[in-house]
């Protein structure tokens, strides 16, 4: 049901309509896959959670010779008439269902998929990328994208706090602080999904996890454990912690050398063109006020959730001047 439910969502066209409109997403996608051209040459190809088909056909536009579009939302309908309008249904060949159920009757060279959600994790997407990698790709096949990291990292936005909580403080007059504890919780109980900017990063982020889209398993994914040690780079009040990631778009996984300059990255972090990611946030209740070189130091738990397992439970652990607290 809840699968049901999450593919249903894809079936509307505003949501397609949002992720082709990012431009840093979608051309970054054309630019690897044109990157990677002479090895998609007269290759088979598997688009995971195809969508309306822009990636399959930019496949079969760099020269991929059959490429199987598979969506398990109604968009898969649409997908079919975007290919026959380009003239493509020769070569590309959409399949209604999930992948776990539908059947391709050959190995395939090549996995492309935009499977990423906010935090990277959310949606758990990528196991349905896993699944079609150990269905079908063949030894030394293409994965695009090959790589993914997710970051965290302090951060201050009074800016964001004061509009949420602080305007409570005082309201045409009268004072309405006793609103205060459930502002906090209804503005910030969950995850925010939002834009900040570099000037808002505290400090270095740290890598919470990197997968190599090779090698990851399913179960590597069900929980995420990291540890962390931040040094604060300014005097600022932390207000909570932001979370983002990047993807990279490196060759077949038997043909890698250490990152080459030419390696095309996808990022949404705070300082790059901002994406329809965005950053996920978690905010703390109440801020912290931060010394340069003040450590910050904790623990932080990504696990996917027991009733649905495309939604994410975050377990936050963070010290700081002798204090500690859990979110």
């Amino acid at each position: 049901e809840f699968d049901m439910a999450y593919f249903q969502s894809y079936s509307h066209v505003g949501i397609h309509e949002e992720m082709i409109k990012d431009r840093a997403r979608t051309e970054t996608y054309r630019t690897a896959i044109m990157h990677h051209k002479h090895f998609l040459a007269d290759k088979v190809v598997v688009d995971v959670g195809c969508g309306t088909g822009i990636l399959s056909i930019f496949c079969a536009q760099a020269g991929a010779k059959r490429v199987y579009a598979i969506d398990a939302s109604e968009i898969a309908l649409q997908a079919k008439e975007v290919v026959k309008a380009n003239n493509l249904s020769d070569k590309v060949i959409v399949l209604h269902g999930r992948v776990e159920d539908v059947d391709i009757e050959e190995q395939v060279d090549v996995i492309i998929s935009e499977w990423m959600g906010y935090m990277l994790l959310y949606e758990s997407m990528l196991s349905s990328v896993i699944i079609a990698r150990d269905r079908w790709l063949k030894p030394g096949g293409l994965i695009l994208p090959s790589h993914a990291s997710l970051y965290l990292a302090p951060v201050t936005n009074a800016e964001r706090y004061s509009e949420s909580i602080d305007f409570w403080r005082n309201v045409y007059g009268i004072d309405m602080s006793a609103m205060l504890p459930l502002a906090k919780q209804c503005a910030f109980e969950e995850p925010c999904v939002e834009t900040i900017s570099g000037e808002n990063v505290l400090t270095w982020p740290h890598v919470v996890k990197h997968v190599d889209c090779y090698t990851v398993t399913i179960q590597e994914l069900e929980s995420v454990t990291a540890r962390y040690r931040f040094s604060s780079m300014m005097h600022a009040p932390l207000h909570g912690f932001a979370f983002w990631f990047d993807v990279e778009f490196n060759g077949p996984a038997n043909n890698q050398h250490k990152k080459k300059p030419t390696t095309l990255v996808l990022s949404t972090a705070p300082e790059d063109t901002p994406t329809h990611w965005q950053q996920t946030l978690l905010y703390l209740y109440e801020p912290i006020e931060m010394d340069q070189d003040q450590i910050i130091e904790g623990s932080v738990t990504i696990s996917q959730s027991k009733e649905n397992a495309r939604f994410l439970n975050i377990h936050l652990e963070y010290a700081s001047g002798g204090r500690a607290f859990v979110k």
